[in-house]
């Protein structure tokens, strides 16, 4: 499971041109599962998620988390995070999961969040989307397991 993670003072998504889902202060995840990834993948990095310490205490150290700043999640399912480049110039997507797998984790991974008592939103799986963001420091961490 590998998740692009960007601490944002807004993010939204629109399909079609119509706005799905948005958030104020937070985080947007691009969210990606590998073809082995299983639900104890989604647990461990719901709980990382939950408790990073990345927005900044009064004296300007990343020491709080989400919750104590009141953020919210946009979570995005984005299988191109494993995208391989190593041969040649198009991107093979082999170790992605597939849909039928992707999507369950995907959708348990954001309940997992939630259990963390965080405002959790989501995109629409399996379209073509598009992300609004203001990326705050900019402070973007890829985590994987």
């Amino acid at each position: 499971m590998r998740v692009v993670l960007q601490r944002v003072k807004h993010a939204s998504v629109s399909v079609d041109n119509k706005l799905i889902n948005k958030i104020a202060n937070g985080y947007l995840l691009l969210v990606a599962f590998k073809y082995d990834d299983t639900l104890d993948n989604c647990r461990l990095m719901a709980k990382k998620i939950a408790n990073l310490r990345v927005f900044e205490d009064s004296e300007g150290k990343l020491n709080c988390d989400l919750k104590s700043v009141n953020g919210a999640i946009l979570s995005i399912s984005q299988f191109t995070l494993y995208g391989d480049t190593k041969k040649g110039n198009r991107p093979s997507f082999v170790l992605s999961a597939k849909s039928d797998v992707a999507r369950p984790l995907y959708d348990a991974f954001n309940d997992m969040l939630k259990e963390y008592d965080i405002d959790v939103y989501g995109g629409t799986f399996g379209e073509h989307m598009e992300i609004d963001l203001c990326n705050d420091g900019p402070v973007t961490i890829i985590l994987e397991n």
